[in-house]
């Protein structure tokens, strides 16, 4: 027989550890586009990140196909060729 861990309570802290995990990924995603968002984007950064944070898979679409300029960063435009 297996031994009971303690997440194994009903489920319910297990439940809890997913919640953190995708807490933690949609923080994460939401401060990658903010940062990003202030050397790529003419667009209020701070905006971005918080449709990022509130529909974090259709916001990161958005935001890479909308709100970067050029879409690659800033390297293409200082080659000068």
């Amino acid at each position: 027989m297996i031994p009971a861990l303690p997440l194994q309570n009903g489920g319910a802290g297990l439940v809890l550890v997913i919640w953190l995990v995708f807490l933690a990924i949609f923080i994460g995603l939401a401060v990658w586009v903010y940062k990003d968002a202030q050397k790529n984007s003419e667009h209020p950064a701070f905006l971005w990140a918080v449709v990022v944070f509130l529909a974090p898979l259709l916001g990161l679409v958005l935001y890479v196909l909308l709100g970067r300029n050029g879409g690659g960063g800033g390297s293409h435009s200082s080659s000068g060729i």
